[in-house]
């Protein structure tokens, strides 16, 4: 007999998160995931999700693709993980199939599990490469919960807990390149930004600011990281965020869409120059299950489907109908969306009040329709649907959009 709802938030309450339960329940959550195919999520009483959160980015494929699940499949049959001292064939050909795709000179990778991991490789090889100990990054950036990725990160109410952490990390206003010179000198080892800020509110930069921020950092000699663990591989409209401005990083950051949404994958790149620094001790930087075959053939699976399918092509189009028909919704419902904003499939919506995305966000799970708040900016809902989201799909979602828009209208004039 399978568990009961009960049971599973006895279990959260008693073992993993209490204060998670209490916010799940408070926004309407109250089923057991079960099963997943798509942009659909059932849970265990058989109701029907679409999936717009998308694992933070996590499922830019949707879920199980079949492509990935045959090339997890066949891994699994031969040899899941890695004896860590024959040659690993699946980590090897993902290496190079990523530096065919990557962005500028990035030819080397080192695959961890998640994006934390890969800020906190990035952050080491800067300071190895430099000689240099300070670093700089965005005010609202998130880059991770784990002790460097957090040091970088941009949100007090993350970071303050964990006091101190590391030394000579400033920030600086995203967006802002004048501030970003003033700050940067010969001292700064390397820049670490998001080219859109996720958690931060789905935060667009000013055209041409990734551009500048790379010719300052060439002009002192500190290097440019960028965190493409959300709008990486296709969820911008481009295989990375770095294309719409031309901008060549000497680090970047990958994971989330990585594994295809069926294995945990992450990556840091970065130039032949820079990897040599790792040649004197190649074992310098290493990870138990970094590379692992299972992970790995997600992750060439990945790849094919993503240029199989165009899907980079198909985020740009979806999201640029997306934004037309949400602008279309804020001007139907002007008191609520203060903005709409994004690029390709990852799109922000911003309140005017914290409490009204917590309506909005509860009238779309009575819906069927899965979204949350970014992290360092509750006032704003994040779209992030599977890139091949049908388009009558996304008509549901924009459907029951507007029905929950026009429920927390009602449900504020009553209240008032």
């Amino acid at each position: 007999m399978d568990p009961s709802f009960e049971d599973v938030l006895r279990w959260y309450e008693a073992h993993l998160n209490p204060g998670l339960a209490r916010v799940l329940r408070f926004m309407g959550f109250e089923g057991i995931e079960v099963r997943a195919e798509g942009p659909f999520v059932w849970d265990h009483q058989g109701r029907r999700y679409i999936d717009c959160l998308g694992g933070f980015g996590t499922f830019a494929l949707g879920h199980r693709h079949p492509k990935v699940l045959e090339a997890v499949r066949a891994q699994l049959e031969r040899m899941p993980l890695s004896s860590r001292l024959l040659f690993n064939e699946p980590q090897a050909r993902l290496a190079a199939r990523l530096a065919e795709v990557l962005p500028g000179r990035l030819q080397y990778c080192f695959f961890c599990n998640s994006g934390a991991e890969a800020v906190e490789g990035a952050l080491k090889l800067a300071r190895l490469a430099t000689g240099r100990e300070e670093f700089l990054a965005a005010e609202n950036a998130f880059h991770g919960k784990t002790l460097g990725a957090l040091s970088v990160s941009g949100r007090e109410v993350y970071r303050a807990p964990f006091a101190p952490l590391l030394p000579r990390v400033r920030h600086v206003p995203f967006g802002d390149a004048s501030a970003l010179a003033e700050a940067l000198s010969e001292r700064t080892a390397a820049v670490i930004l998001e080219p859109i800020q996720g958690e931060g509110g789905v935060i667009v930069p000013p055209q041409g600011y990734l551009k500048e921020v790379e010719r300052l950092c060439r002009r002192v000699g500190a290097l440019l990281i960028l965190d493409e663990v959300q709008t990486g591989l296709g969820r911008t409209g481009r295989m990375f965020a770095a294309e719409h401005e031309g901008v060549e990083p000497d680090i970047l950051c990958l994971a989330k869409a990585l594994g295809g949404g069926v294995m945990p994958l992450g990556c840091f790149a970065a130039t032949p120059e820079l990897w040599a620094r790792f040649t004197e001790n190649p074992l310098l930087h290493s990870s138990t299950f970094g590379g692992n075959p299972l992970a790995c053939a997600a992750g060439l699976a990945t790849l094919e489907v993503l240029q199989e399918e165009r899907l980079p092509e198909q985020a740009a189009a979806k999201g640029e109908s997306l934004l037309t028909r949400l602008r279309h919704l804020q001007e139907a419902h002007p008191g609520l969306i203060r903005e709409v904003r994004g690029r390709g499939l990852l799109v922000g919506l911003e309140f005017a009040q914290e409490d009204i995305g917590e309506l909005v966000i509860a009238g779309l799970a009575q819906r069927g329709i899965l979204a949350a708040y970014t992290l360092n900016n509750p006032r704003v809902i994040r779209l992030e649907p599977p890139l091949n989201i049908p388009w009558e799909v996304l008509e549901e979602v924009l459907q029951a959009l507007d029905e929950a828009l026009a429920q927390t209208e009602g449900l504020l004039a009553w209240l008032r």
